[in-house]
């Protein structure tokens, strides 16, 4: 490949990793004007979900074919959940630092889901990122490293889900590539959804403030899912899944230079500690 062709490569990557980088503050402001970010994100999963049936139409039949792609709705559906609620009510560098645990998990579900038995570098990988996770959640007033609040559970099942829907992404390889992207933006508008009316009957969701305002939001933040997940497909089908692993951790200095401009993240020693031995075991892992 042309040092062009790899150039717009790596940058369609950055341009995905930018837009969830940041994608925290736009659904802080749809929840100020009144939409929960887990309404936010069923209505940009439907809207995507829709621009894709009009796009690949015979999406739905390869769907309909191949039943396993449930797992992977499933999988995607709570990464959203957890990720965009997560920054939406956590420090927002915290939340990104325990989502990309994926590394980690991924050792453990590829082992259990693929049959592929750890290695003694996979298993020290794994070890970092626990130390460096342990380290993040140990809080001064707290005996044990345990999460804190509702952000940091979020924040770890949004990994765990991530991870689970990149091993599945490999498990599920011979399904068309269309099957598999209704079945992650399906997945996302569905169990956000879900959560959402749940949340909604035991009063941890608000109900959505019915307005034009917040539409315009809504929309564009819609239209930057869309393009970054293009520009991801584009990208990551380009190049190494070593280098698309090792591009796509600018997301975290995104979310960190963001949060840190607008005042939504606190970086403590122990947060820095902690996260440079997770970003250690994803560089790691993007290495191999």
């Amino acid at each position: 490949m042309s040092p062009r062709a790899t150039g717009l490569a790596v940058g369609a990557l950055i341009c995905n990793a930018f837009v969830w980088g940041v994608s925290w503050w736009p659904f802080r402001e749809l929840q100020a004007m009144g939409l929960h970010p887990l309404w936010s994100t069923a209505l940009i999963y439907f809207f995507s979900l829709a621009c894709i049936a009009a796009w690949r139409p015979g999406s739905w039949r390869g769907f309909a074919q191949h039943p396993q792609l449930w797992w992977l709705a499933v999988a995607a559906g709570l990464t959203n959940v957890g990720f965009n609620w997560a920054v939406t009510v956590g420090d927002v560098v915290r939340v990104v630092l325990l989502f990309y645990l994926m590394p980690a998990w991924s050792v453990l579900l590829a082992w259990a889901m693929l049959g592929e038995k750890p290695t003694r570098a996979s298993l020290l990988r794994l070890l970092l990122a626990m130390a460096g996770v342990f380290i993040v959640l140990k809080a001064p007033d707290s005996p044990w490293p345990v999460p804190q609040g509702i952000a940091d559970w979020l924040a770890l099942m949004g990994g765990l889900s991530f991870a689970a829907t990149n091993v599945l992404l490999r498990k599920l390889e011979y399904t068309p590539s269309a099957s598999r992207m209704l079945a992650m933006f399906g997945g996302g508008g569905v169990l956000a959804s879900a959560a959402a009316l749940l949340g909604l009957a035991g009063g941890i969701v608000s109900a959505p403030v019915w307005t034009t305002t917040w539409l315009p939001v809504a929309m564009a933040l819609a239209l930057a899912f869309l393009i970054s997940n293009m520009a991801l497909q584009y990208g990551a089908a380009r190049l190494a899944a070593s280098t698309t692993a090792l591009v796509m951790l600018t997301e975290i200095l995104f979310a960190s230079l963001s949060a840190a401009a607008l005042g939504a993240a606190e970086f403590s020693p122990r947060t820095l500690l902690g996260g440079s031995l997770i970003v250690l075991a994803a560089l790691l892992a993007a290495r191999k």
